[in-house]
């Protein structure tokens, strides 16, 4: 069973960390104007794992970029940490991403010519903030402190997501937001970094907001959305 999330954005409550009333994304196509998100309303609250699961196309990952402030909606608001987005231009955006947000993408995003610990130290640098061995605790809590002067194209991919999900967390984001995670891994590595991403995310309490196709992945959150004709529902047990 599914019910649509309701629109009234005071019945989350007022401490949401994510909070978006009314959004839509459309996008000029060559047969004119395609609607991809339409009437999406959410809470998500501090410290809560919320998994967005859809069929291929169904916009998962244009929300998710939208909630990030990486793009920008035709209409409606999206507050986060208390900023509302849509009044902001890129370099505020930017900024308030540097300050409270970490990212995990299906392809680890890694740069090459940078060693796994320089790697993971870049969000620190970027925002200015000193290490304080937060470089090594991060590479630590992930098992990779043996391999912290590898390049990535040493590693394989569990290591290289395991480092990717080092760097998210060492800036202690409020929020982290995970693009199909585990996608290009197998069973066994995917749900070793499962594991982990879950782990940090209850250790430092973190809010988490994941989009993916892994079932087994999604039900591991607090809650599982799923994107149908634009809109977003909640599932239900049955």
């Amino acid at each position: 069973m599914q019910r649509e999330i309701q629109a009234d954005t005071e019945a989350a409550g007022g401490e949401a960390v994510i909070a978006v009333r009314d959004l839509g994304k459309s996008v000029q196509g060559p047969e004119g104007e395609l609607t991809i998100l339409a009437g999406v309303t959410l809470h998500v609250n501090p410290g809560e794992s919320v998994a967005i699961v859809g069929a291929s196309g169904s916009g998962k990952t244009t929300l998710l970029g939208l909630l990030a402030g990486l793009d920008v909606p035709t209409r409606g608001e999206i507050v986060l940490g208390g900023a509302h987005l849509e009044r902001m231009d890129e370099e505020a955006r930017a900024a308030l991403r540097a300050r409270e947000v970490g990212f995990v993408f299906q392809s680890f995003h890694l740069l090459p010519a940078l060693t796994a610990e320089e790697n993971v130290a870049l969000p620190l640098e970027l925002a200015g903030q000193e290490d304080g061995g937060r470089v090594a605790a991060a590479l630590e809590a992930v098992g990779l402190t043996a391999r912290r002067r590898h390049y990535p194209r040493q590693m394989s991919g569990g290591e290289q997501q395991r480092v990717a999900l080092a760097r998210a967390f060492v800036a202690r984001p409020r929020i982290l937001f995970a693009d199909e995670p585990t996608g290009n891994l197998d069973q066994a590595t995917g749900r070793h970094v499962g594991d982990l991403l879950f782990a940090m995310n209850r250790d430092t309490g973190t809010t988490l907001v994941l989009v993916t196709h892994d079932l087994a992945l999604a039900r591991r959150c607090q809650r599982v959305l799923r994107i149908e004709g634009g809109r977003l529902r909640e599932e239900q047990a049955a």
